[in-house]
């Protein structure tokens, strides 16, 4: 069938610029089915290039402020804003693409820079803050965001800890004595691109960490320590973390949002859909193509495939996936017809990332709808 409306998803592998990535498709099916009326939306699913999505659809104004990077260094990071609602990705103050290969390391890095990026945030007037976590460089449970905020986290000799993921295990007590934010005042919405829970087999540090610079003894270390600071949260009377479904996102920022800044936490592929109404386009087209950088065991766990699929299947469309790679077999509970990736054209990685916009042309020309 020839697909009369197409709505197409994100690439993020090889661009954080996702937008081109949707334009270059639209192009390459343009080309082939020249009288077919394509619908191409840009998405994201919270991880890293989100806010790029977010300012295509809304006029937003960037603000900048030098914090904190991951090791405590300056940095120039940005956040955006539209009246008094501030949208931040933590990946522009903590995330893991601010670090060398050599520099990876979670049980020495903090999100306090992420921290006083929301600081900045409310000292400008913000009242709701939307907090986009994916692609960080921490398993901190948030404590580096709390303490920019004021909170002090103390060992059991009463000594102040440095907010980073390997002081999670030595925390005692929390002072919340110098905070003079009102959250309860302030409405904080987490946007995730994943659902694992603090700690555990599919917590933070046991799913996440070692991508992240940690050794195995090291992620039974930050697991320890993210139970920990559960117990030690849940004995002082805040919110109880441990099991919620997106807690663990962010190296623990989902779960010590909610502890830390009355957080609700979010699908980021739910967020997307609902600001771009993508539902009513899917259920108006022929034929959904959907993408992102790589197909893999965690693209089912919240990522934009999988939100866009769970609506194709809904309404019995027809849907392909156009990917920088893919690990195969592809879950058959995504109900993907057909699978392409830029990495089967490609003798490398560099090749590919060098050539994604070409490759991705090309791809789409061969694609039989």
């Amino acid at each position: 069938m020839i697909a009369t409306r197409i709505p197409l998803a994100r690439t993020n592998w090889f661009s954080h610029q996702n937008v081109p990535d949707a334009q270059a498709r639209s192009k390459g099916l343009q080309l082939k089915y020249p009288s077919s009326t394509i619908i191409s939306k840009p998405l994201a699913d919270g991880g890293d290039g989100s806010l790029d999505v977010l300012e295509y659809y809304h006029e937003v104004k960037t603000i900048t402020k030098t914090v904190q990077d991951p090791l405590g260094r300056p940095i120039v990071a940005q956040y955006k804003m539209s009246d008094v609602i501030a949208y931040i990705e933590m990946a522009a103050a903590s995330g893991l693409v601010l670090l060398q290969d050599h520099e990876r390391n979670c049980m020495q890095t903090s999100t306090f820079g992420t921290g006083e990026l929301i600081v900045d945030a409310i000292e400008k007037g913000a009242k709701e803050i939307y907090l986009f976590i994916g692609g960080s460089a921490t398993n901190d449970g948030g404590i580096g965001i709390a303490a920019a905020l004021g909170y002090c986290f103390m060992d059991n000799k009463g000594n102040v800890l440095s907010p980073i993921g390997k002081n999670l295990e030595s925390i005692q007590h929390i002072d919340d004595s110098k905070v003079n934010v009102d959250f309860h005042q302030i409405k904080v919405v987490v946007i995730s691109d994943v659902n694992n829970p603090l700690y555990g087999k599919n917590g933070a540090a046991l799913v996440y960490a070692s991508q992240k610079g940690a050794s195995p003894k090291e992620i039974v270390k930050l697991d320890h320590g993210l139970k920990n600071l559960s117990d030690i949260l849940h004995k002082q009377g805040y919110r109880d973390i441990a099991q919620t479904p997106g807690s663990g996102a962010g190296g623990g920022v989902g779960g010590g949002a909610m502890a830390f800044l009355n957080a609700e936490l979010k699908s980021g592929i739910q967020f997307f859909l609902d600001l771009t109404g993508l539902e009513q386009d899917i259920i108006d087209c022929d034929v959904v193509i959907t993408g992102e950088g790589k197909l893999d065991k965690q693209t089912e766990q919240g990522k934009v495939i999988s939100g866009v699929c769970s609506l194709a299947k809904k309404y019995n469309k027809k849907v392909i996936a156009v990917c920088g790679a893919a690990d195969f077999p592809v879950s058959e509970q995504l109900g993907l017809n057909d699978v392409y990736t830029v990495m089967s054209r490609s003798n490398s990685l560099q090749v590919a990332m060098e050539n994604t916009t070409e490759k991705l042309v090309e791809i789409m020309m061969e694609i039989e709808l």
